[in-house]
């Protein structure tokens, strides 16, 4: 029996490392994704700010040139808001940074889980099994990391 809490005590302390490594990378991975949660927001908030302003405006516009020839000029200054909104939308890509960071949320919900399935298991595997699983759960959080288009690699190379 002494030999059996002695193997017990052994087996807590090399999980004991894995233990603190998966709960760093749990850590990460829930800051990760409350982060790219916010960044889903803003991004979907800027959307539209920029193009509901745009389509008014340029619904605005096209009503006024053709009531009559006199509000020529105020749909023509209608018309060049509505350009800008148009142009700030399309140089913000806010589309596209909003469905990056729903990918990214994603992806790092994906590592916690993960996280959070190892450390209720630890117990339960061998050592080969939970290395095993922090390889893949280290795996996961690569490329949860390279989800956002700048942070992946160049793959017109391959």
């Amino acid at each position: 029996m002494d030999d059996n809490m002695q193997h017990q005590g052994d087996s807590l302390r090399q999980v004991t490392p894995v233990r603190a490594e998966v709960e760093r990378v749990l850590v990460e991975a829930e800051r990760r994704e409350r982060g790219a949660h916010h960044r889903v927001r803003f991004w979907s908030v800027m959307d539209i700010a920029l193009g509901f302003p745009a389509a008014v405006f340029a619904g605005i516009s096209g009503a006024a040139g053709l009531a009559s020839p006199d509000a020529r000029v105020p749909a023509a200054l209608l018309a060049l808001v509505s350009a800008g909104f148009s142009a700030g939308a399309g140089f913000l890509r806010s589309d596209v940074r909003r469905a990056e960071n729903r990918r990214s949320r994603l992806a790092w919900a994906e590592v916690e889980a993960r996280a959070r399935l190892l450390l209720a298991q630890e117990t339960q595997l061998d050592r080969e099994s939970i290395q095993e699983a922090l390889r893949n759960l280290l795996d996961c959080r690569t490329r949860a990391i390279a989800t956002h288009a700048g942070d992946a690699p160049d793959r017109s190379l391959s």
